[in-house]
């Protein structure tokens, strides 16, 4: 299945970070938890509330901390209400304070009036600030939804990909009968949570359920229990199984990691092909504890070739090794 690149705009809604960071509500507009959060930044409305603007991202929550408290409170009470009802002007998603501090009366009366979340919360700015961020990294990542399956395999994500009917879901059982972790199967949902992280996770409706041709529909985590699945993981490496081509030349060294790239991230990616007699969820194990080691700086097939004395130029060492 070709990677499709999808580039456009997520949201969600923000009861979801209500629950995430426990706010306490100072305010609530009717339906408000269904407001969409849309941009990953926020703002400390400092230079705000005395009164410049310009360049102002009326999309981010907007954060207020003990600064710009302090600059609230040593306003009288006519000029305090000016500047909160020019930056409740915006219509900006919500406002949160942190370190408890008691929002203002005129605070809540234009909150009301322009209906603006007000939240509260026992965090210090910077440390809330921080939280949050990741967070909303996390949620509006780009992403993309990939035909496969996702499981963890000694704490190592690993993502299978292949064609249908190639033996992915009986390996994934068979590797969660073995005690590791299923993530998702059929369709993995894939975030760009960083520059170098990609995180996978089901779609809630089809979540623990795999398809077993011959059995039907299984639901992983009712069968093995709680322990046998798992939310989200990182995808730490891509397996591609195939039918096994005798007229193609696999890798019998690994000396160098191959890649893909998935959303602008580079994962390292092996091809085992399939044919019957190869137990897969073996080979899966082992893929994954090497590839745990390469990432520890050790290489298994650059450490023979040191001791053989064969440089490791790939024409050379098949050569050297008559391969």
């Amino acid at each position: 299945m070709p990677l499709e690149e999808i580039n456009r705009e997520f949201s969600f809604p923000l009861q979801k970070i209500i629950d995430e960071f426990r706010l306490g509500v100072a305010y609530m507009p009717e339906n408000g938890g269904n407001k969409l959060i849309s941009s990953n930044d926020t703002n400390r409305p400092g230079l705000q509330l005395s009164g410049f603007y310009e360049y102002f991202d009326n999309k981010r929550i907007q954060v207020v901390g003990n600064s710009e408290y302090a600059y609230l409170n040593g306003l009288d009470p006519e000029t305090r209400r000016k500047r909160i009802a020019d930056l409740f002007g915006y219509h900006f998603p919500a406002l949160i304070i942190t370190r408890n501090l008691e929002p203002f009366p005129e605070m809540l009366e234009l909150a009301a009036e322009y209906e603006i979340p007000v939240f509260c919360s026992e965090e210090s700015t910077s440390t809330f600030i921080a939280k949050l961020v990741a967070f909303l990294n996390l949620q509006l990542a780009p992403r993309i939804t990939r035909h496969g399956v996702l499981i963890e395999i000694y704490g190592e994500g690993v993502l299978i990909l292949g064609e249908s009917g190639v033996g992915k879901s009986e390996t994934a059982i068979e590797l969660v009968k073995r005690g590791h972790r299923l993530i998702a199967d059929d369709a993995v949902e894939i975030k760009k949570a960083s520059n170098i992280t990609l995180v996978g996770s089901s779609p809630d409706n089809i979540r623990h359920f795999l398809e077993l041709r011959g059995i039907g529909i299984i639901n992983a985590r009712q069968l093995f229990g709680v322990g046998a699945v798992k939310l989200t993981e990182k995808i730490n490496m891509v397996v591609e199984m195939e039918l096994w081509n005798p007229e193609k030349t696999y890798d019998r060294m690994g000396v160098d990691t191959h890649f893909m790239t998935i959303l602008g991230v580079k994962v390292p990616l092996l091809t085992i092909p399939v044919k019957p007699g190869r137990n897969l969820a073996v080979i899966l194990e082992v893929a994954a504890m090497n590839n745990r080691q390469k990432k520890m700086g050790y290489n298994a097939a650059k450490d023979l070739l040191r001791q053989l004395g064969i440089d490791s130029d790939e024409e050379d060492i098949m050569s050297d090794l008559n391969l």
